[in-house]
This record gives structure tokens, C-alpha cells and sequence, in this order.
């Protein structure tokens, strides 16, 4: 690679090398570069494009000026350069000189020169301190009740903060993601693909939790009918036409008018097209694409109806949402609801189609190869761009994440290495041929931080895989909790036992055994997750080798909870006696792991080869508490870490 096109690359934030999972640096190729490039709209195809967009960010530089957005944490002053006012939140304004002084209060406000508007966030230092606890890690939809339709819902959430706290001594449940899908079939089941990150998914409504059911009358109840839950695979297509025709029988029922404001009316109207013209917006008539059109204003005249209603079924989410957030508080969790917000949205999704202009809509988003994923991955996600995000004053990931915690008590960031780089994948490339490109961190944590903070709520960043020292360490200078898994808690310069003993483990993060992309504790024990690839034809070694492998890691850390003297007659319940030793302040398991569920509930890699995001627990919530295996393997979570009141 030339000097010149590592220069421009870098300008831009285009990683020209990387470290690798196995910690060896990989040199990007030069035309996965060039293609990066082209989706930020640099041309470096030819000599002569490349000394163009070279000289033109040369000259940018040496002119300097202030950025599209500031960031400043607060007690921090900021130099500006230039005479400026600053336009507080609270309507009133400061003259400041040139200099953004350190006693401004937090918030959003606008600096203010002679010839630009900026925004301005002044942030949190730091987050306080999380509580310890222990609490579940919830697949939402693998849950079942009698009350369920098809899958787990709002309801369930509900029951499973109240009787995991006055039962079993839980602290928090961190729930799969649960933002909005697109109202077309095929249904999308995976929730790490939603259509939009900023609203809520009607498929986790409890129908007959509605006020609108309790008005209706006996004939109309009759009428009302779901998917029974917990037999067979989750249909979530099934799932969606029993509540959409029950809530549409239910409408009428529910008198009040229910206020849209623009950006819910903008949603609400996306969805309306969606029902007719299908969960693509790409796939739309032409002038249908564009939200700013004469003919989507025809259209949302049209379809008032049904913008009205697709409104009242965010009414209704946010609702149930916060019935379960108080339902968690009220029974005494230190912690509470802590949601999870996925790294990206649906390329076809109502938020590309409201906020087009800050995506990169050629990328896909994923993930280079390691040991668990040797092909590398492809999300399929489009990312922002870095430099139309901050242009945008970092409006769109403000929004995503007030959206989320409106109705959280915390927030749990899906790949949190993405506010720092993602990798991405050309148009036409494989998963492995693609480069990371940075983000403006400080700002992106932030934002984040800022809204936290407003929210009362706890952040934790999901920092796995191919991570950077510094976000881990930036993290815990902020107060954001990263993550312990067990299977990754590993010396790699202690081939004879790499597994470290769990007191050693980070305090400031979150632990678990596993995560809903990695195998279950059933599944790891017995090499299903190697069965299963091995099948699916996912694996670069031999089927022999990835056996053997497996092999050894169970023995090693079977070796490690006989050596911190747990007895080893029932491995699920030593490996959750191992994991309530640990030093993170919070520890999760997951209701499939205690319950001996072999399948995990994603596989990467793959999307119809396996039943990713559709297998229910094996046992109804009221069977689950009742079920002495839980009783079992939560005792050692639940004495190291007792509530409060305990």
C-alpha cells in the first residue's frame, strides 16, 4: 500500500491494519481500502483521484476551525478560538469569549459565532457506582405462559422481574433487545436486526394487558385468539397476525386520541407503507423511498387511519414497558430492567429510511474472523457514517438511546467497540475482506454518558471478540461496566491452565457463563456447539480437531472448579458456583443454561440453516420457578450477592 493511500485512510479513520483475536497484525489489502473509501464518498480509485482528495484534506488541516460538534466534559473548559455565545437548553444564553468555560451545567446547548450554529453536549465525567447484584439474562421470547401468544411477551417480563426478586433474591434482568420491526411478513425474528432502534416491538404486546380489552365486551373478547407458546419452534409470523387482528378488534375500544409527535408520526407512517408495500423500503415504488415526497404526504392523508394505529401500538409498548420496569423496582431489585441496544438496524428499516443521509448504505457491518467465528461475520447492518453522525450533532444516537432507556433502568451496548471502530464490508466482499473504521469515541461515550446520567440508569458495554485494550479502559474511567464471560477469561500465556480464577476477574463489568451467541453451559459441556457447525459445514478445522479442542477446554476448566474446591458431580451447577465467585459486580445466567437447554439461541453465521431466535424454554415460567434445578444453580448467585433488604 502506498504511503499517499495509508495518509488519506487515515484521515478518514480507515484502519490500514489491525490486530487480530490472536493478537497478529493483519494488513488490510489496499483495494479494501480504496472500497471503504468510495462508501464515505473518496474517490482513491486512481493516482490522480488520490492526490485530489489528498491535498483537499491537507488543506482542510492546515485551516483548522472548530469541529461540526463539541463535546466537553463538564468542570472542562474547551478553547474555541473564536468569540463565541453559548445558547443554553434552558433558553438562556452566556457570552463565553473564546473559551467554553468549565461551570457550564450538563445538557445540549449551542455554541453560537459569527457565522455557524454548533452543538454543544456537556457530559458526565463519570457514571456512579453500580450496585452488586445477580439476575437473569433474558431471551424475552423464549418465554411461555398460559397468557402468552406464541412467544414470551411484556407480560412475562413483568412476572419474571416480580417473582425473580421475591423469590429467588435477583438484582436485574437484562432482556434481549426489543426495539420495533417492520409490520410485513416475513416477520423479522432476529432482534439484532430491527427496522427501527428508536421505537418499541408490538410482537412483546400482551394483548389482554391492554385497557382496551378490559373495555371490550364478552362477543368481542371471544373473538380473540393466539398461538399457543412453547410447542415447536417460535412462529413469529403466527405470532403477528393473531395480535395484529386482536388489536385491531381492540381499537375502537380504546376512545382517547393518542398524540403523534413528528418523529413517531414519521415512524408510524413508514409502518403504515410497510403493510402495503412490504418491510423493504428499497423494494418501494420510487417515489415512495423518499419521506420528504409530495407522494408520501398523499400517502400518510391516505393511511391516517392506520399511522393512527401503528401510534396507539407504540402507546401500548410503552405502557406494558414500564409496567414491567416498575414491577421490577417495586419488588426490590437494586438494578432493575437493563435493555439491550443492538449495534444496528435492518438496511431496509423504518430508521434508514427517516435518516438516510447518516448511513453508509453500500457497508455491511460484521466482524473479522476469530476463534469462534473463523469465517469472520456479516450482520448485514448498515453503519453510520462517522462524519455525517457528527455533522447531525449525534441526533440519531442520541435519539436510539433516549428511545431505549425511556423505559430501562439500563442499557446494555451490543458490541460497545463499534463507538470506537467497526469493521466494514465492502459492497461484493466476504466477511474477512473488509477494515474497521474509527468513530470520534469521546464523543459517542459522551452522548451516552449524558443521557445515562439523565435517565438514572447503569451502562454496560458488551466489549468481546476483537477489542481494543483502550475501550475496556475508557469504559471503566467512565463508569460504564464491561463484560466477563467465562469462556474468554483465559491467560494465553498459560497454555497449562489459561482459565483465570473468577476472583481475579475485572470488578467493574458484568459476568455471565456464556452469551446468546455462544454455546449454552448444556451445549458447551457436551460439544453440541461443534456438532452443530461441524454439520453446517461452519468450521475451518476438522470435525476431529474441534472435538479434541473442546475436549481440552472442558477439562481445563473442570480442573479449575476442582481446584477452587466446588464438588464436580453436576458440572452446570459447579460452573454457576464458579461464576458466583466472581469479583464483576454484576453476574448473570440465563434461564436456558439452568434449565440444561443444549441449543444456543444464535448461531453466527448462519440465518434459516439454524433455528436462530426461535427456540422457547423448555418449561413455562411457572414451571421454571417451580423447578429445583434454578433453585440449584441460582443458590450461590443469590447468597454472594443478596438484595439489599436481605
Amino acid at each position: 500500500m502506498s504511503p499517499e493511500l495509508a495518509e488519506l485512510a487515515a484521515a478518514h479513520g480507515v484502519a490500514t491494519r489491525y490486530e487480530n483475536s490472536g493478537q497478529i497484525e493483519v494488513a488490510v489489502e489496499a483495494d479494501v481500502v480504496v472500497a471503504v473509501l468510495a462508501q464515505l464518498d473518496v474517490d482513491a480509485a486512481t493516482p490522480e483521484a488520490l492526490r485530489r482528495e489528498l491535498a483537499a484534506v491537507r488543506r482542510a488541516r492546515e485551516q483548522g476551525g472548530l469541529p461540526a460538534t463539541l463535546i466537553v466534559r463538564a468542570g472542562r473548559e474547551r478553547a474555541l478560538g473564536v468569540s463565541a455565545t453559548v445558547e443554553l437548553e434552558d433558553g438562556t444564553s452566556r457570552d463565553v469569549g473564546t473559551t467554553v468555560p468549565a461551570d457550564l451545567p450538563l445538557g445540549w446547548h449551542e455554541v453560537v459565532t459569527a457565522d455557524r450554529r454548533i452543538p454543544l453536549a456537556v457530559v458526565p465525567d463519570r457514571l456512579p457506582a453500580v450496585p452488586p447484584a445477580w439476575g437473569w439474562m433474558l431471551q424475552l421470547y423464549a418465554l411461555h405462559s398460559p397468557q402468552s401468544w406464541g412467544m414470551g411477551d411484556f407480560g412475562d417480563l413483568a412476572t419474571m422481574a416480580t417473582r425473580s426478586a421475591a423469590e429467588l433474591g435477583a438484582g436485574v434482568l437484562l432482556v434481549n433487545p426489543v426495539q420495533a420491526i417492520a409490520p410485513a411478513h416475513p416477520v423479522e425474528r432476529s432482534p439484532y436486526s430491527p427496522s427501527s432502534r428508536r421505537f418499541a416491538n408490538p410482537l412483546y404486546l400482551r394483548v389482554t394487558d391492554t385497557d382496551a380489552y378490559a373495555r371490550a365486551d364478552e362477543e368481542t373478547r371471544a373473538k380473540l385468539r393466539g398461538p399457543a407458546a412453547g410447542e415447536g419452534l417460535i412462529d413469529y409470523d403466527a405470532v403477528w397476525t393473531a395480535k395484529l387482528a386482536a388489536l385491531e378488534l381492540l381499537r375502537p375500544f380504546h376512545p382517547h386520541p393518542i398524540v403523534l409527535d413528528d418523529d413517531l408520526r414519521e415512524f408510524a407512517t413508514f409502518c403504515a407503507l410497510a403493510e402495503v408495500h412490504g418491510h423493504d423500503w428499497r423494494e418501494w415504488p420510487e417515489p415512495l423511498r423518499d419521506p420528504g415526497s409530495v407522494e408520501v404526504a398523499a400517502a400518510r392523508r391516505e393511511l391516517a387511519g392506520r399511522i393512527e394505529f401503528h401510534g396507539w401500538l407504540q402507546h401500548l409498548c410503552h405502557e406494558q414497558l414500564d409496567a414491567a420496569r416498575r414491577a421490577a423496582r417495586a419488588a426490590g431489585m437494586p438494578v432493575g430492567v437493563v435493555h439491550d441496544l443492538p449495534v444496528g438496524v435492518h438496511p431496509g428499516g423504518a430508521d434508514t429510511w427517516a435518516d438516510r443521509d447518516v448511513f453508509a448504505p453500500g457497508v455491511r457491518v460484521g466482524a473479522p474472523p476469530d476463534a469462534f467465528n473463523q469465517q469472520g461475520q456479516d450482520w448485514n447492518l448498515p453503519p453510520w457514517r462517522p462524519d455525517r453522525l457528527a455533522a447531525a450533532g449525534y441526533r440519531p444516537f442520541r435519539d436510539v438511546v433516549r428511545g431505549v432507556l425511556q423505559h430501562a433502568d439500563g442499557i446494555r451496548v451490543d458490541h460497545v467497540a463499534g463507538m470506537w471502530r467497526l469493521w466494514w464490508i465492502p459492497p461484493g466482499e466476504p466477511a474477512g475482506r473488509g477494515t474497521y473504521v474509527h468513530y470520534d469515541a469521546e464523543a459517542m461515550l459522551g452522548v451516552l454518558a449524558l443521557e445515562a446520567h439523565r435517565a438514572g440508569a447503569v451502562v454496560v458495554g458488551e466489549d468481546l471478540g476483537t477489542v481494543e485494550d483502550v475501550v475496556t479502559e475508557t469504559m471503566h474511567e467512565r463508569g460504564l461496566l464491561s463484560s466477563a464471560v467465562l469462556w474468554f477469561q483465559r491467560d494465553w500465556d498459560a497454555p497449562d491452565q489459561p482459565f483465570v480464577r473468577p476472583e481475579k476477574w475485572d470488578p467493574a463489568a458484568m459476568a455471565s457463563i456464556s452469551t446468546h451467541d455462544l454455546p449454552t453451559v448444556s451445549g458447551w459441556l457436551s460439544a453440541e456447539h461443534v456438532r452443530v457447525r461441524s454439520e453446517l459445514g461452519l468450521l475451518t478445522r476438522t470435525s476431529e480437531e474441534e472435538y479434541a479442542a473442546a475436549d481440552e477446554e472442558r477439562r481445563m476448566l473442570l480442573e479449575l472448579v476442582a481446584r477452587e474446591g466446588i464438588p464436580d458431580d453436576d458440572p452446570v451447577l459447579a460452573l454457576h458456583a464458579l461464576l458466583a465467585s466472581a469479583a464483576s459486580r454484576l453476574v448473570l445466567t440465563a434461564p436456558a443454561d439452568v434449565v440444561g437447554e443444549r441449543r444456543q439461541p444464535n448461531l453466527p453465521g448462519t440465518v434459516d440453516e439454524y433455528p436462530n431466535w426461535r427456540i422457547p424454554l423448555p418449561v413455562t415460567v411457572d414451571e421454571f420457578f417451580a423447578d429445583p434445578r434454578v433453585w440449584a444453580a441460582i443458590a450461590p448467585l443469590a447468597a454472594a450477592r443478596p438484595l439489599p433488604s436481605s
